[in-house]
């Protein structure tokens, strides 16, 4: 690392963390922009490294250890600071303790768990304003009541990318957009949410939905990362249920990023996205959100067909949310069932853990599921047009491209509506940032840190990098912006013949792997729960291809997030390593 990086590294943060004490976070690049008051106190004072934790502190010793143990590394100088700063620190330390709650983090009021709760409390007077400045709170902070503007303008397609705090000009786009946005109150009262999503920092959640006037409704939560917070939320939240989603093996992952909005006058909106629920993730990383147009709840007498979408959007979500087996979202399948999806335009994507085999009408999950919308609905494609995907991690692959890539999962992802023949495989391309693209982030190596692509993987795939393009993205402000979004698509000189936005990495985990020991039908094995959205131009734009540029009057320019053509990476490039960031902060 350079001079560059090591200063930017072992410069202690001047921005205070909210939490203080109460922090729960482990993720490198938090404890590199925020200060930890009562962390570097205990360093400060026990130099020979042996600390000793406060009997106080709420959280347990096991985690203020591992937090030490980062801030050590990005801050090597605080265990040789000499014992005269200690005083001084604790002191510090002490006034942060001291100070109102109200100055010490986002006051979020006390919540009703129901509307009688509300009718028969009224909540002080002070509650009901925030008492904190929301750019305090908020990075990024765009004007209210224009969201159900800028989603009308965005139609047919619904894509967003969020904003990126380091890139102003995102700021102003008019397909970036912030999660104080789509609590916008102009797309509609909020009457209750269920966010589904594999991390979730629960009071930074929940000051957005202070700022947004919601922290009263009911929340449902349904997560894959344990945290303490979470896990105790609904004993000073009542209104906030959270629940861990339970996985059959170890190996396998909550990872959709979902979001169903209840409002008042009875509709219902669904956000499919791939960003976790916690800051970083919100800051200076490309993410990716399609937002459906407002549900609005059908006629009780209604048959069970009405409302449905041309894409059987309604009953594709009904089967993810039931594959959840939890009696506890039984309300939010009842309302799905009830709203009117026949505006929506896009296919759902999805896959959940277990062995799974075709139905009657089809693949259900993972690739399979790619290759029967695409053979039912994608124009022909010529076979010189690449599968092009885009991760932030890529999974064990194989020891060649045939192995999975072109074996298996592109098999399902080549296919078209064409008559099946004697056709060539077509190329694969994989976009994942370089190690330079990483250095020159916006956060130095810390932009990696949603890069979790490891060495011992790599090691076994050396072929990859023949398929691997750089991350680029000028023509969207967002080059220096690490990528957590996930895409597949093709393309040709006609135009963008599909593209998916998902939670799913490149990784057998995500998409499955057919268990091909098996002496019957070999079913589909899939780890983790993912989902995403398949825009077809049949039925979004009722045309053979998007367009990729302003040359057609037939349909809108489709909003790529990255730029065309691909840029390969040179000979001395390779991918970006999770072991790079470890080892910079050693």
């Amino acid at each position: 690392m350079d001079g560059n990086s090591a200063k930017r590294l072992n410069d202690l943060p001047t921005k205070n963390c909210q939490y203080g004490k109460n922090c729960y976070r482990k993720n490198p690049a938090h404890f590199a922009e925020y200060n930890h008051i009562h962390l570097e106190s205990i360093i400060r004072s026990h130099s020979d490294g042996k600390y000793t934790i406060p009997d106080e502190f709420s959280l347990t010793k096991d985690l203020i250890l591992e937090q030490i143990e980062i801030v050590i590394k990005l801050f090597p100088h605080l265990s040789l600071q000499p014992q005269r700063k200690v005083q001084k620190m604790e002191e510090d330390l002490e006034k942060v303790s001291e100070k109102p709650k109200k100055e010490e983090e986002p006051k979020l009021p006390e919540a009703g768990c129901s509307k009688d709760t509300e009718k028969r409390i009224s909540p002080p007077k002070e509650q009901t304003k925030p008492t904190r400045n929301i750019h305090d709170y908020i990075k990024v902070v765009l004007p209210k009541g224009k969201m159900a503007e800028k989603l009308k303008a965005a139609a047919p397609y619904n894509f967003f990318l969020t904003t990126i705090t380091d890139s102003p000009n995102t700021h102003t786009e008019s397909l970036s957009i912030t999660l104080q946005e789509i609590l916008d109150k102009s797309l509609g009262d909020l009457e209750c949410s269920l966010q589904i999503n594999f991390m979730v920092d629960v009071g930074w959640l929940l000051g957005h939905y202070y700022f947004a006037g919601y922290d009263q409704k009911p929340l449902t939560i349904l997560y894959g990362d344990e945290t303490p917070d979470l896990l105790n939320i609904s004993k000073v939240r009542p209104n906030v249920q959270a629940m861990k989603v339970p996985m059959s093996g170890p190996f396998g992952i909550h990872h959709t990023k979902m979001m169903l909005l209840g409002y008042t006058d009875g509709s219902m909106r669904v956000v499919i996205s791939t960003a976790n629920l916690y800051e970083d993730d919100w800051h200076n990383r490309t993410q990716g959100l399609w937002i459906s147009p407002k549900l609005p709840a059908i006629p009780d007498a209604s048959d069970t067909a009405f409302g449905e979408s041309p894409t059987n959007f309604r009953e594709d979500l009904l089967k993810y949310l039931m594959a959840y087996n939890n009696p506890k979202i039984q309300n939010w399948i009842t309302r799905v069932r009830k709203s009117n999806f026949s505006e929506v335009n896009v296919f759902l994507v999805a896959s959940v853990p277990g062995g799974h085999r075709s139905t009657p009408k089809g693949p259900i999950w993972g690739h399979p599921r790619v290759g029967h919308l695409l053979t039912q609905h994608s124009s022909k494609v010529d076979e010189s047009c690449p599968i092009v995907g885009q991760s932030s991690s890529i999974g064990s692959l194989g020891v060649s491209v045939g192995s999975w890539i072109l074996g298996e999962w592109g098999i399902n992802f080549r296919k078209d509506s064409a008559p099946a023949g004697l056709r060539r495989m077509p190329h694969f391309r994989m976009i994942y940032p370089s190690f330079t693209n990483v250095k020159n982030s916006h956060d130095d190596l810390l932009g990696g840190g949603c890069l979790p692509y490891q060495r011992n993987t790599n090691d076994k795939q050396p072929w990859l990098k023949n398929h691997l393009h750089q991350w680029k993205s000028n023509k969207r402000h967002r080059s220096q912006a690490m990528p957590h979004i996930k895409t597949y698509c093709r393309w040709s000189d006609r135009g963008l013949h599909w593209f998916l936005l998902t939670s799913a990495n490149l990784s057998k985990a995500a998409w499955g792997a057919f268990n091909k020991s098996s002496k019957f039908e070999p079913p589909l094995r899939i780890m983790n729960y993912e989902a995403g959205v398949l825009f077809l131009p049949k039925f979004v734009t009722q045309t053979d291809t998007f367009p990729l540029d302003g040359s057609s009057i037939a349909a809108k320019v489709f909003p790529m997030p990255y730029d065309i053509p691909l840029t390969p990476y040179g000979l001395d490039d390779s991918p970006f390593l999770m072991d790079y960031l470890h080892e910079a902060l050693k």
